[in-house]
């Protein structure tokens, strides 16, 4: 340590928001250099590669080779697959000196698929699997999290190509199994979930993230087991409703009421139900006026309608209008349409209620997958201070169709029909797909088939963001006084420390560092004369190897050297003359 490159810190620093963060850089693996950028230190490297070598060994048991792509990529590829417009903000566009587009690749699918059509031909060729271990980039708005979600990050991303769907499916389970030994042997908890397959495409996707309270991600289990990322849950279609009691619908004033609350307190005290119970915000429908950004530049406004308890998840509704992004309509969007009253928009002025000469609406209108056919609100009148009581969807108005809307909840029903959801939080560590044909067809990868026949190729694509799982490994891995590391990713097994002023404890805790790396042992050896020791054990701690040995004035005064595990599972005092041996015992425990 008296020569290695490093810089412990005993303060967090005051910009690092999740212990990963903070303790990486405290403990010198990295250096932040800007929103979402951080350099990567000896000890850092030393762990990140280890992790890769781990992706490496099982990529290889699956028979996928190795490649490695440019980082600065041209637009053409992108754009002839759309993705150039589609990723948006997301990516990183720059122009060379001879005004040609480029981006700083978010992504690989087409240069891999690129890759395969200029060396491939026939189906002799495949199946093929290749796969690069490389910095990616994406223009984060709002970095954080530490490497959790950076603007650059290494990620590991493999491609499958194949003859048939069948075969493509091999290649895919193939590919998952994989990733679950990988995130066995590097110590990380996954959960396995359904998720959409987003601006990648395809028609088959599954998410590995890692339960963590920090995580961006929502997941709900179901009592089975399975689980589902939020924006890919499908609610479960509810029974339809008999109306034929219902009382006919009817505008009733309610003045002042623009908000579910204020509709609420109003209709209880203006127009009371006839059977004693009061109206509750579950029994309204309000309904949201949103912009829909179509990758071919249309903005469409569409008003999707909500039961009035619950809570529109943005994301979820994003997904199901993918590729095209949404947000909420503007007063100029507004503006358009006449029609709509704010505070007091309902379904008499939307969707089929509202068509033009062609029978086309000329406002969408969405429902919520939640809303039952012959279901009773309170809803806008598309008046002001005015709303319609009894309202029943399939009597008094229809819809487009239906989306997935609102908020997951803790108690919906699960998919699978097996119970009750709860939710989760946790952080995407990896992500596989079934692509299908997308690529092949938009880049024209086809090969020549038994019969001679030029046919698309099958593809899958399976990603490992491979800096992520390392904070999310010092997030699992760490107590108050610093980082835990697993043996299959620490920078060395052991930390040696030589304390106090006397020459022959750092003479013994030398030749036990020499006698461990004789027998293949990694070490750090903490060497630095005039330190103390508590600053030596407080750095131990905080670097995190997995086994620490002392070396100090009083154990080598008997005769002996201290071995703690830094987990605190033991700690063992042995003969000077057989520490190395009990160290290389524990190291193969471990």
């Amino acid at each position: 340590m008296s020569q290695l490159f490093l810089r412990t810190l005993r303060d967090d620093p005051s910009d690092a928001d999740v212990t990963s963060a903070k303790l990486l850089i405290r403990a010198g693996y990295i250096r932040k250099v800007g929103p979402g950028l951080y350099s990567w230190l000896p000890l850092g490297l030393k762990v990140l590669r280890k992790i890769e070598n781990i992706i490496r060994e099982e990529m290889a048991v699956t028979g996928a080779q190795e490649v490695e792509f440019p980082v600065l990529l041209p637009k053409e590829p992108y754009a002839a697959t759309n993705r150039w417009e589609e990723y948006g903000d997301n990516i990183f566009r720059v122009k060379d000196r001879h005004e040609a587009d480029y981006l700083l690749v978010p992504t690989a699918e087409e240069m891999f698929t690129l890759m395969v059509k200029d060396m491939y031909s026939s189906y002799k060729d495949l199946p093929v699997t290749l796969y690069q271990i490389h910095a990616k980039y994406r223009d984060e708005f709002r970095p954080r999290a530490g490497m959790i979600r950076g603007r650059e990050f290494v990620m590991k991303d493999a491609y499958s190509f194949d003859m048939t769907e069948e075969d493509l499916k091999k290649s895919y389970y193939m590919q998952r199994d994989a990733y679950e030994r990988i995130f066995k042997r590097l110590g990380v908890e996954y959960v396995m979930v359904h998720a959409n397959a987003g601006p990648m495409g395809g028609f088959a996707s599954e998410e590995f993230l890692a339960p963590l309270p920090i995580g961006e991600d929502t997941f709900a289990l179901a009592p089975s087991g399975t689980s589902w990322n939020v924006e890919a849950l499908t609610t479960v279609k509810p029974d339809d409703i008999d109306y034929s009691q219902t009382e006919a619908m009817v505008a009733l004033e309610t003045p002042d009421s623009p908000t579910i609350e204020s509709l609420v307190d109003k209709a209880n005290e203006l127009h009371p139900r006839s059977d004693g119970k009061t109206y509750e915000a579950g029994d309204t429908l309000k309904n949201l006026m949103i912009a829909v950004m179509h990758p071919t530049g249309e903005r469409e406004i569409v008003a999707i309608g909500v039961p009035g308890d619950r809570q529109v998840d943005m994301k979820r509704l994003e997904a199901s209008f993918e590729p095209a992004e949404i947000e909420e309509a503007t007063p100029e969007d507004l503006a358009k349409f006449p029609e709509l009253v704010k505070g007091y928009i309902g379904p008499g002025v939307l969707g089929p209620q509202n068509a033009d000469d062609e029978g086309k609406s000329r406002i969408k209108y969405l429902l919520d997958a939640h809303i039952a056919r012959g279901s009773e609100w309170i809803t806008g009148a598309d008046l002001p201070g005015v709303h319609v009581f009894h309202a029943v969807y399939g009597r008094d108005f229809e819809a487009d169709g239906f989306v997935e809307a609102v908020e997951v909840r803790t108690g919906d029903m699960s998919p699978d029909g097996s119970g009750p959801l709860s939710l989760e939080r946790g952080v995407e560590i990896g992500q596989v797909f079934q692509l299908g044909l997308k690529y092949s067809q938009a880049l024209g990868l086809n090969v020549l088939n038994e019969n001679g026949k030029s046919v698309p190729v099958w593809m899958g694509s399976y990603g490992i963001g491979v800096s992520r799982v390392m904070s999310c490994i010092a997030e699992y891995h760490n107590d108050e006084n610093g980082l835990k590391w697993p043996a299959s990713v620490a920078p060395a097994q052991v930390h040696v420390i030589a304390t106090g002023r006397d020459q022959i404890a750092f003479d013994t805790a030398e030749k036990l560092v020499a006698d461990l790396d004789a027998a293949g042992v990694e070490v750090i050896f903490d060497d630095r004369a005039k330190v103390s020791p508590g600053i030596k054990f407080k750095d131990s701690e905080l670097l995190g190897m997995p086994l620490i040995a002392v070396s100090g004035r009083d154990t080598v005064a008997n005769g002996t050297i201290e071995i703690r595990h830094r987990d605190g599972s033991d700690t063992q005092v042995v003969p000077i003359e057989e520490a190395a041996e009990a160290i290389i015992k524990s190291v193969r425990e471990l």
